[in-house]
């Protein structure tokens, strides 16, 4: 997967997910939050990769508790 942003001037930001959970060496449950991240919240995901907070999240507490 991907997100991609389209900014109200037309420039338009694509991040490949795939590329960016292997930069931080996600392991799978991680991926797997943010997985439910880029479905659920893709604003929050796109945030949290231009502001450098991705370590931070994704050593933090599930946010939707997979395993509810």
């Amino acid at each position: 997967g991907c997100v991609e942003i389209l900014y109200t001037d037309g420039n338009m930001l694509f991040i490949d997910c795939e590329k960016v959970e292997d930069a931080f060496n996600a392991n799978m449950y991680q991926r797997s939050e943010l997985d439910w991240l880029i479905y659920n919240k893709p604003f929050e995901y796109v945030e949290l990769v231009l502001s450098g907070e991705m370590v931070k999240y994704i050593s933090g507490t599930p946010e939707h508790r997979l395993e509810d």
